[in-house]
């Protein structure tokens, strides 16, 4: 038995649980993917062209993940 290193819990493999495991990648990932959607909808050059709440779903998106 160890100890998973994501969550701190017991892990009845010697090995991270999976779920933690996929988890972190999809949080990584979706860090990646908040810094490029500025770049791909090239809201810098015209925020104003955009709706009020596509605009609120992008700032969002964007905000950092508080932790838990």
């Amino acid at each position: 038995m160890k100890i998973c290193n994501i969550c701190n819990r017991i892990s009845a493999t010697d090995q991270d649980h999976l779920d933690c495991v996929q988890r972190r990648r999809v949080e990584l990932e979706d860090e990646d993917l908040k810094k490029k959607i500025p770049e791909k909808l090239d809201i810098a050059k015209n925020p104003q062209d955009l709706g009020v709440e596509v605009r609120a779903i992008l700032e969002h998106l964007s905000k950092e993940k508080e932790p838990s």
